[in-house]
């Protein structure tokens, strides 16, 4: 199993934050490793990832599935494997400190063999929604 987490404080209210995360399209691009997605409807949507370990690509492709959407506050999603076999579950938190907006997403992913090694280095995917924040 691999998890992680990260928190960062922004400065910008909660609302600016749920419109930007409650887009994919404004963030999934900056995710690491993310390669394309398809939007199925709106819980569903099948990500692409490609990424490299010593030497070896591999591509994998995960079903995201929302499963609580509670706006401006947070957002949970399960993650099934299309490409290889794990699964996994996560969790965007936004919460209001004094105007700003602390910011915690948590992805934890459960994989064996090459696709957990492959898979590590995704799971962090909150690292990219705020490098938006440093430029907004």
């Amino acid at each position: 199993m691999a998890t992680g987490t990260h928190t960062v404080v922004v400065p910008v209210d909660v609302q600016a934050v749920w419109d930007y995360v409650s887009d994919l399209e404004k963030w999934a691009t900056t995710v690491p490793a993310y390669k394309e997605h398809k939007i199925i409807n709106d819980k569903q949507s099948i990500w692409t990832f490609e990424g490299s370990l010593k030497g070896i690509k591999k591509t994998i492709q995960a079903q995201v599935d929302i499963t609580e959407w509670n706006e401006p506050s947070n957002i949970k999603f399960e993650l099934k494997g299309l490409s290889d076999n794990f699964s996994g579950s996560g969790l965007f938190t936004a919460e209001d400190i004094n105007g700003e907006t602390m910011m915690t997403c948590t992805v934890e992913i459960h994989a064996g063999g090459l696709s957990g090694a492959m898979l590590t280095p995704i799971i962090k995917p909150a690292n990219s929604l705020s490098i938006f924040f440093i430029k907004y």
